[in-house]
């Protein structure tokens, strides 16, 4: 299970990186960082790549259907988190991209899931399970028309969108193409078998 110390590593990352964001404050420490007004943007490279301070109520690409929806969104996060967890422990003797492409996968998960859990209560907007997530990489790309609309910059994103989408497509390339890794005292076997050929 040593993949989980990538997990652990996007999730800092993208926590800390959120609270730059968002901003924070704890008083019995006499901690504060302001952080960004809601919409503030600023240029990094130019007009491609901007840090734009949004907050997601809902799911990827800001798709919400509803308050009922928020909290299944969060508990479905839960689960499949443990989920992976879960299965992560059951193939260990896999293939090491395998399960590095599944630990990216479960840092991202796990970094919007703290959003919507505790954010709510962090910052006191919305109870248990029912906060946002922080968003604010945005990024420039080539115009798209698409029903109506026209789009010409990527939708805003954070470390864990990033974590997800690259720990998913690192899955697509892996998948069937890697062999598990030998149980002890089977390499033994086939080394065995092979000698005792004539």
């Amino acid at each position: 299970m040593r993949v989980l110390i990538i997990t652990f590593f996007i999730v800092i990352a993208d926590q800390f990186t959120k609270l730059l964001i968002k901003g924070y404050n704890i008083p019995f420490l006499n901690i504060q960082h302001k952080g960004l007004l809601y919409g503030d943007r600023h240029d990094v490279l130019g007009q491609f790549l901007r840090i734009t301070y949004i907050e997601n109520p809902g799911m990827a690409f800001g798709i919400d259907f509803g308050v009922s929806s928020k909290l299944f969104l969060s508990l479905f996060s839960v689960f499949a988190s443990f989920g992976i967890v879960y299965y992560l422990y059951k193939i260990q003797k896999e293939s090491i991209a395998i399960r590095v492409s599944l630990a990216v996968v479960l840092g991202g998960a796990i970094g919007n899931l703290i959003d919507r859990v505790f954010y709510g209560i962090f910052y006191g907007y919305a109870p248990l399970f029912y906060g946002k997530v922080v968003d604010f990489i945005d990024v420039d790309f080539f115009t798209i028309n698409l029903f109506g609309y026209s789009y010409d910059r990527w939708p805003i994103f954070n470390v864990a969108d990033m974590a997800v989408s690259i720990g998913v497509i690192l899955l697509l390339f892996f998948t069937g193409k890697s062999t598990p890794m030998p149980v002890e005292g089977e390499a033994h076997s086939v080394s065995t078998q092979e000698n005792e050929k004539p």
